[in-house]
């Protein structure tokens, strides 16, 4: 058989010019300086992602030089910097900056983890954190902070408990209907998010399933303090509850979060935590404690445009693609096209709709399962978004803990697990059925 030819055409001059190897060469540039240099000082608060980010930036300019002047280069950056992804996102961490702060101030965070402590046997936190399920971004703007406060309280790992909350949320998403990845796979590989979902619970239930216990028994075996269980101010809980809920019913996150904030102000006030300009400055507070992420978003996503500009997420696309032998062998390429595009675009629906058009040309040489090759892309770009430093779900969240990125990484169970489960369902060809 041919190798497939893809759609993804070169819209760029120095495409052609520039290997492949090189053009990636930035993304190991920026693990080079903070993955590697915070393993040998042992200490991965020593070294800003920032600093990382414009190192890695400065060489992609370096390499890009030999093509493109100065200005033009800067242009490329600043469309990867301001694209409408990036903006997105920069709306939901001044938003989410400003939903957690006015929830700590006025005492909502105090009020849902007492609740939290007096709702859940203190052995069945950990089980309990990693099913509060919802999509990504709500679940971890709503709960880390108050997983971080059960960690002050039960004495254990704030890192840890962050990263239960951000495992959860990528099972929510796998499983969602309304998701952006759920919506992009199945329309570039034509099956309906019903089908699609049915096939995804027999990939993502096990792995949950695993996780699942695993948290139980960490929980039954745990040496961990078990607190008194303070007052529960009732009213100071309904914040979150409305996030919870409005997430969970669909509503955009940036609409939940909006709700969210005057929420924390009508209560706040009406309980004498708040005066009118002193939720105005509990605001600001919060979007100021966002500044360094919104940065790295920036940095991140000019980085990403320089990448792809000098072809090379076409490197990775032509490189899979090239020996796809057997059906085995054309679902690797499709998992593996998803998650080297996320690594190299760090989001996971960007990176389906840029391999989404290649899988299904993959899919129909092979006589794939379209219901198969969609959750295998949704799949495999949620494991490598739930693992890098550098995407937005882990930014916010170890910003809102107040931990490092690299911190939580170690305990992000599921997201492994999810990819342990996914190869398996390659290796073994299941499920055997769809519906």
């Amino acid at each position: 058989m041919t190798p497939i030819q893809t759609h993804f055409e070169r819209d760029r001059a120095t495409s052609d010019k520039m290997n492949g190897w090189l053009a990636l060469s930035p993304i190991f540039v920026f693990l080079g300086v903070y993955l590697v240099t915070s393993i040998v000082v042992n200490d991965f608060y020593s070294v800003p992602i920032t600093a990382a980010f414009v190192i890695a930036t400065v060489y992609a300019m370096l390499i890009t030089r030999r093509y493109e002047k100065l200005d033009r280069m800067l242009d490329i950056f600043s469309e990867g910097a301001s694209n409408r992804n990036v903006l997105i996102m920069i709306w939901i961490f001044v938003l989410a900056g400003a939903f957690a702060t006015t929830s700590k101030e006025m005492g909502a965070i105090d009020a849902t983890v007492n609740f939290a402590l007096w709702a859940l046997p203190g052995n069945l936190i950990y089980a309990g954190l990693f099913l509060a399920i919802g999509t990504s971004v709500g679940t971890i703007v709503a709960l880390v902070p108050i997983a971080a406060g059960l960690s002050e309280q039960l004495g254990i790992s704030a890192a840890f408990t962050t990263a239960i909350i951000v495992g959860g949320s990528f099972f929510g998403d796998n499983l969602s209907f309304i998701s952006d990845t759920t919506i992009a796979a199945t329309q570039t590989q034509g099956c309906s998010m019903r089908d699609k979902f049915r096939v995804n619970i027999m990939i993502a239930g096990p792995a949950a399933v695993i996780v699942g216990g695993i948290y139980v028994y960490m929980g039954l075996s745990s040496s961990a303090a078990v607190p008194e269980v303070g007052s529960i101010e009732w009213m100071k809980i309904v914040p979150y509850l409305l996030a919870i809920g409005l997430a969970l019913g669909g509503m955009n996150v940036i609409g939940v979060l909006c709700v969210g904030v005057i929420a924390n102000g009508v209560i706040g006030i009406a309980a004498g935590d708040f005066t009118w300009v002193s939720w105005l400055a509990s605001v600001g507070n919060g979007i100021k404690e966002m500044g360094e992420l919104i940065i790295v978003t920036m940095l991140a996503g000019g980085l990403l445009e320089l990448i792809r500009y000098n072809g090379g997420l076409n490197f990775i696309i032509k490189a899979l693609t090239r020996r796809v032998k057997g059906k085995r062998g054309a679902e690797f390429a499709v998992a593996s096209l998803a998650a080297l595009a996320n690594l190299c675009t760090a989001n996971n629906t960007i990176a389906i709709l840029t391999t989404g058009p290649i899988a299904r040309d993959i899919s129909e040489s092979y006589s794939l399962d379209s219901r198969k090759t969609a959750s295998l892309l949704d799949t495999a770009s949620c494991l490598v978004q739930g693992i890098i430093p550098y995407g937005a779900q882990l930014l916010m969240a170890s910003t809102l803990a107040g931990v490092s990125a690299m911190s939580i990484i170690g305990g992000l169970y599921y997201p492994l697990t999810l990819g342990a489960v996914a190869i398996a369902s390659i290796l073994f060809r299941f499920p055997k059925k769809y519906s």
